[in-house]
This record gives structure tokens, C-alpha cells and sequence, in this order.
């Protein structure tokens, strides 16, 4: 797929597009579930075990408790397969949703118009979804900067 192939970032107040991807356990996990329950901030990450990538979700792992008080939940989401992703998450005590966009490969990245072709992985994006599957804010950050948790937790509780 070429950068003119790639669809445009959803923008906020677009409908967020619904996906269902396999997480660090095998297990399906679909956006659409949550909807009506719990907002939903999906972190759009390169690679697992990757410097900046392991520093911002350890970030997100010690204030987790913080990210789920507001009726919310967080995915994670990159190219890397299942068994990576596991590897991953048991290495740094990742306790939430480690999905994996592997196959057909980064489909729901570009979906989000986040898929870099040239690298076959997500850009560093997030996406702050309510409960009525409605995109209400979003962060873009270059591959090598890590994103601002404070920031997310501020858009979490703005939402609700």
C-alpha cells in the first residue's frame, strides 16, 4: 500500500472504526463490545520490546489504575504477532490488552490512516473513543517521542 492508498486519520467526531484483533492471551477483542459500557483509549505503538515503546507502556502499566477510573479501558495496539506480544507482556507486567494488528498485516493501523508501509508498523498515535464509538480527541506523536500519559488522563477526564 502506497501513502496515497492510505486512508485518512478518522478525524474527532468521526465514528471510530470497529475492528476486532486478538490479544497477548489468543483471545478476540472487538472496539464495538465496549460501546455503550466504556471509553476506549487506543494506543497505536511501532514495536514491542522497543525502547520508547516499553518505557510509555510501562508508563501506562504503573498508572493503570488511574486510566480505568473513569469507566475506560485501553488497548494497545501494534503489528507484532500474539506470541510476541506475550513474551512482551509477561516480561513487563503488562496487565491490559495487547492486540495484535499482524494479520492481514497492520489493517486496522491503516484503517486509522496510522500504518507506515515503509516501516510494517503502526505510527505512535492515540485515539480516545466514548462510549458511543464516536473519536473525541487524538495525539500523533513522531516514532521516536514518547507521548504524554498526563495529557491522556486529562482527555479521560474531560470525557467524563
Amino acid at each position: 500500500m502506497s501513502p496515497a492508498d492510505t486512508p485518512a486519520r478518522p478525524a474527532v467526531g468521526d465514528l471510530a472504526p470497529d475492528f476486532t484483533l486478538r490479544d497477548q492471551f489468543g483471545q478476540d477483542v472487538s472496539l464495538s463490545s465496549y460501546r455503550g459500557r466504556k471509553s476506549v483509549l487506543l494506543f497505536f505503538y511501532p514495536y514491542a520490546f522497543s525502547g520508547v515503546c516499553t518505557g510509555e507502556l510501562g508508563g501506562v502499566r504503573d498508572r493503570l489504575d488511574e486510566f480505568l477510573t473513569f469507566d475506560s479501558e485501553v488497548l494497545a495496539i501494534s503489528c507484532d504477532p500474539t506470541y510476541s506480544l506475550r513474551a512482551f507482556a509477561d516480561q513487563d507486567s503488562l496487565n491490559f490488552p495487547l492486540l495484535s494488528d499482524f494479520w492481514p498485516h497492520g489493517a486496522v493501523a491503516s484503517a486509522y490512516g496510522v500504518f507506515n508501509a515503509a516501516k510494517g508498523s503502526p505510527e505512535r498515535s492515540s485515539f480516545l473513543v466514548d462510549t458511543d464509538g464516536v473519536i473525541r480527541w487524538t495525539m500523533h506523536n513522531e516514532r521516536h517521542e514518547a507521548r504524554d500519559l498526563a495529557a491522556h488522563l486529562e482527555q479521560l477526564q474531560a470525557l467524563g
